[in-house]
């Protein structure tokens, strides 16, 4: 019991958050996670989960699964393993309205989705999947295509740093605002992606052009790929906690108003709810894996809902 509560309150994303490697997060996110399952972590992750069967005379010793042989004592065949490697893209919006950090102690919701972005990125290289990254607001930052070294996984963290460095200043004044256009980066990226694999859309989803992101969705769909979707609020998103009167200001627009919380939360939260549930709906409709996660989740409760979804969805 006091190691399972050790790894929750080191997964925690507001203890998480105070280290500074982003390789360090990734690695020790990654693996308290794996520490933490009972069975094969990696059973769903590619496209294609590779089939064993038991060895036999003449099978090529190549082909040898020695992870399942330390485990089992036993020597099995991993079959096509060459075929069912995956093709990953991982895509992290970092508009401005992704830096909105309600509580000091915590996270913004940038910082929590390369934090796990790394972690996903640490996991698929491990199992030698191949590994993409794009970063986007209103255009594309930039677009890594998908190698399995690790030599490219350390530039995958290189450029998810940039990033992290630049969420330290929650309010972006060192830069101009960042706009959301989420359906236009995407369909950037599915008109150039044309080997089957796996999309994996971390985001707020602040963006008012709310069909022209999931014609971009299904734009992957369309292609074949399996598409997995966190949306990524702050507590504050979901409860509107505010009970004093002041000036709210749009990060992105820089647009100021005067608001009475008492006055405008019942509506803020429908208009909320109305949004998850539009992309709940039409993610479910086309077929994609849709989570939503508050900033204040454990990173390993995170893992675990996208590792049961790539479970059901094989």
């Amino acid at each position: 019991m006091a190691e399972t509560q050790s790894k929750a309150r080191f997964l925690d994303p507001a203890i998480v958050g105070k280290l500074h490697r982003l390789d360090l997060i990734a690695r020790l996110v990654a693996e308290g996670f794996i520490t933490g399952l009972h069975k094969s972590p990696y059973h769903g992750f590619s496209v294609e989960f590779a089939e064993h069967r038991q060895y036999m005379p003449g099978d090529e010793l190549r082909y040898l699964d020695w992870k399942v042989y330390a485990k089992s004592d036993r020597y099995y065949i991993k079959q096509f393993e060459e075929e069912t490697n995956l093709r990953a893209h991982i895509l992290v919006d970092t508009s401005t309205s992704m830096l909105f950090q309600s509580n000091p102690a915590g996270v913004s919701k940038l910082r929590y989705a390369i934090n796990l972005a790394a972690s996903l990125a640490y996991m698929l290289n491990r199992q030698q999947d191949a590994l993409g990254l794009l970063t986007f607001s209103d255009k594309i930052h930039q677009h890594i295509p998908p190698r399995s070294s690790p030599a490219h996984l350390r530039l995958i963290f290189k450029e998810l740093e940039v990033e992290a460095r630049r969420s330290l200043n929650r309010k972006g004044e060192e830069e101009a605002p960042r706009t959301t256009q989420i359906g236009k980066c995407l369909e950037f990226l599915a008109d150039r992606v044309q080997r089957r694999g796996l999309v994996i859309l971390l985001t707020d989803f602040w963006d008012h052009e709310e069909s022209n992101v999931i014609r971009a969705l299904k734009h992957f769909r369309h292609r074949q790929h399996e598409v997995v979707v966190f949306q990524i609020q702050d507590p504050a998103e979901a409860d509107f906690p505010y009970r004093e009167e002041g000036m709210f200001i749009d990060m992105e627009s820089g647009e100021k108003l005067n608001v009475l919380p008492w006055e405008a939360a019942k509506e803020f939260k429908r208009r909320i709810e109305e949004r998850v549930e539009f992309y709940r709906r039409n993610c479910g409709a086309n077929h994609i894996a849709y989570e939503r996660l508050l900033t204040s989740t454990p990173y390993d409760t995170a893992l675990l809902r996208y590792l049961e979804k790539r479970q059901r969805l094989n």
